[in-house]
């Protein structure tokens, strides 16, 4: 397995930055280098927190994590700063606003699922409890038929009655 530059790894991940975002596999072939070593520095460039999206999709194809890494990178820069580095990186503000707004909003929704969940359970038991009386209900009525049942063949047979 040949041995690469630290210079010429960071060329490398500068084509997957965006603008560029070139795809993994055009860039294995062009420069030479197996996709799978391209994956590796990938991933380990984002280990380290850099913000490599995934290449040949436009900021709507990022992951998750990419998204997440965007808005804290521009989390502390004022407008213009704000403008440059969504200029470098193929954005708009208003995306980088987007994102940062759904990342706001995660935390809000595991609560809102909790109080979903909550009553969703309290009217599951209210329904276990009504179907649960309905039984009773029925089992009673059953046993008070089983019961008449009985005691009506046992009057057939002690007073002859043919019909019971």
């Amino acid at each position: 397995m040949p041995s690469y530059s630290d210079e010429r790894k960071e060329a490398v991940l500068r084509k997957m930055l965006p603008p560029h975002n070139r795809p993994l596999a055009e860039l294995a072939a062009e420069e030479g280098i197996s996709e799978a070593t391209l994956y590796n520095w990938r991933r380990d460039a984002r280990d380290q927190g850099r913000l490599l999206p995934d290449g040949a999709t436009g900021p709507e194809g990022w992951s998750a994590a990419d998204k997440f890494a965007a808005v804290v990178e521009s989390a502390a820069l004022n407008a213009a700063e704000l403008g440059e580095y969504c200029r470098k990186r193929g954005l708009y503000p208003e995306q980088i606003q987007a994102w940062r707004s759904a990342c706001e909003q995660a935390n809000d929704w595991a609560g809102e699922r909790a109080r979903q969940s909550h009553a969703e359970q309290t009217e599951l038991r209210r329904q276990v409890r009504t179907l649960q009386r309905d039984l009773q209900h029925k089992e009673k009525a059953l046993a008070e038929t089983a019961a008449l049942l009985v005691l009506s063949k046992k009057a057939a047979a002690i007073w002859g009655d043919e019909d019971a």
